[in-house]
């Protein structure tokens, strides 16, 4: 019997390592590398979650509307997404 690899598809660039139920360590260390070599914010949101720009108005604080975004709260918003993307692929 031959045990199952620790990355089940092999090692690709263009596609995240699949986990196949043994040796997470391992398979969350390559993921990581994975998702970083693509863009370290989507990382940052991976690990510090969604990105929702916000603006406070006499003590209030609000949800800030899209057409008001900066260009980089746009850019923070977006790895969001992508990290969602990236997440759900396996």
């Amino acid at each position: 019997m031959v045990d199952k690899l620790p990355f089940g598809e092999g090692a690709s660039i263009n596609r995240p390592p699949m986990f196949c139920g043994v040796n997470y360590q391992f398979w969350k260390v390559r993921r990581k590398i994975f998702v970083e070599s693509i863009d370290k914010g989507i990382w940052d949101a991976i690990k510090n979650g969604s990105f929702v720009p916000m603006l406070k108005n006499d003590k209030v604080i609000f949800e800030k509307p899209w057409s008001q975004w900066t260009e980089h709260e746009s850019k923070q918003a977006q790895y969001d997404v992508l990290q969602r993307t990236l997440l759900h692929l396996h």
